[in-house]
């Protein structure tokens, strides 16, 4: 699944821009899995299939990641990465609503918006 938001950007700090932190879809998913949904590491690993080792290592730079972000106040930008889908991701930049759809779309299907980008490159991103 795609997350909701590109990323996030610090409260509270000049208006320069700050420097980014990429976020890989997987290190997403791996927090996602083992934070928010709260599954073993054995669970979530299953779950993404890969192996626990390779799990625990994703899940690790995600954090070492996020802890970075907040400690020197810089954004987070969540793409990228390796990961295998067989549907197409989308997101309207009118509305912001992602949609998840079986074939390539050229409207939002929430405003009818023609705004949209796909953010995975193709149904099978590597």
């Amino acid at each position: 699944m795609p997350p909701p938001m590109e990323g996030f950007r610090p409260f509270g700090m000049s208006l320069r821009k700050p420097d980014e932190i990429i976020l890989l879809f997987e290190e997403y998913e791996a927090i996602r899995l083992a934070d928010y949904e709260d599954l073993t590491q054995e669970e979530a690993a299953c779950r993404m299939e890969i192996s626990r080792p390779t799990f625990t290592r994703l899940y690790e730079k995600a954090r070492k990641k996020i802890a970075q972000l907040f400690i020197e106040g810089k954004t987070l930008v969540i793409r990228g990465g390796f990961y295998i889908t067989d549907d197409y991701w989308f997101r309207c930049f009118d509305c912001k609503e992602v949609m998840i759809t079986l074939k390539p779309v050229n409207t939002c299907r929430h405003c009818n918006s023609e705004n949209i980008q796909q953010i995975n490159a193709s149904s099978k991103k590597t």
